[in-house]
C-alpha cells in the first residue's frame, strides 16, 4: 500500500482563520517583532484592541494562541494540490519549487526570525512550552505536509528513494542550509523574490540530481 494519500491538500490555511483572527495573530507576531519575551494574554489583547474573554474563546489559552500563531505563520508554505495518478515530473519539480520558495521567504522573515529566537531562548524551560509548539508546527509540520508529495513522486517514478524521512531531511538541508542559522545570530541575509526563486530552483534541481530517477 502506498504511503501517500491519491490527492494531498494543504493542511492549515489562510482561509482557516477570520479577518479579524488574522489580525490578531498578526498582532501577536508583531509584539514577538518589536518586544520579544513571554507574550501575555493580556499584552496581545491590548494590542490587538480585543478582550481577553475573545482571545479564550478563540484560541483557548495562551499555548493555543502561540499554536495557532505558528500554524498560521507556517501555513504560508504552500504545497499545490496534487493528483498522484496525474503526476508528471514537471508537475513535481514546480510544486517543490514553490515549496522551496515559500519555505525561504517565510524562514528569513523578520517574524520567523523573531518567533525562532524566542522559541531558542525558552527552548527546554519548565515556564514555556513555546520550543516545543514551534517544533511540532514548523520543521515537523513542513514534513508532515511535503512527505506525502515526495512519496507521491517516488510512485509515479520520478523520485528513487528507500526512506521517505531520509529524502525529506535531505530536501530540508538543500532548501535552508545555512540560512536560517545565519539570520537567527544577525546577519543580514536579504533575499528578494528573484533570489529566493533561484535558490528554490537551485535545492530543487539538487534534489533531483540525488534522488531523481536514474534514466538509463
Amino acid at each position: 500500500m502506498s504511503e501517500a494519500l491519491a490527492t494531498i491538500q494543504p493542511q492549515t490555511s489562510e482561509a482557516d482563520f477570520s479577518k479579524r483572527q488574522q489580525e490578531v495573530l498578526s498582532a501577536v507576531l508583531e509584539l514577538m517583532v518589536r518586544e520579544g519575551g513571554a507574550l501575555t494574554m493580556e499584552r496581545v489583547a491590548k494590542s490587538a484592541s480585543c478582550s481577553k474573554e475573545t482571545l479564550y474563546k478563540w484560541f483557548g489559552d495562551r499555548q493555543g494562541l502561540l499554536t495557532a500563531t505558528v500554524q498560521w505563520q507556517a501555513s504560508k508554505v504552500r504545497i499545490a494540490p496534487i493528483d498522484g495518478s496525474t503526476l508528471d515530473e514537471a508537475t513535481l519539480r514546480d510544486a517543490l519549487i514553490r515549496f522551496a520558495s515559500d519555505w525561504l521567504a517565510v524562514l528569513t522573515s523578520d517574524v520567523s526570525i523573531a518567533l525562532n529566537r524566542m522559541a531558542i531562548s525558552q527552548g527546554g524551560s519548565a515556564s514555556s512550552d513555546l520550543g516545543s509548539i514551534v517544533l511540532q508546527n514548523g520543521p515537523f509540520a513542513m514534513r508532515r505536509r511535503l512527505l506525502p508529495v515526495l512519496v507521491m513522486g517516488r510512485d509515479a517514478g520520478h523520485l528513487e528513494f528507500k526512506s521517505g524521512a531520509e529524502a525529506f531531511s535531505c530536501f530540508f538541508g538543500l532548501v535552508v542550509r545555512d540560512i536560517q542559522i545565519r539570520v537567527l545570530l544577525g546577519e543580514d541575509v536579504s533575499l528578494n523574490e528573484a533570489q529566493i526563486k533561484t535558490e528554490a530552483k537551485k535545492a530543487t534541481e539538487q534534489f533531483f540530481a540525488l534522488y531523481g530517477e536514474k534514466k538509463t
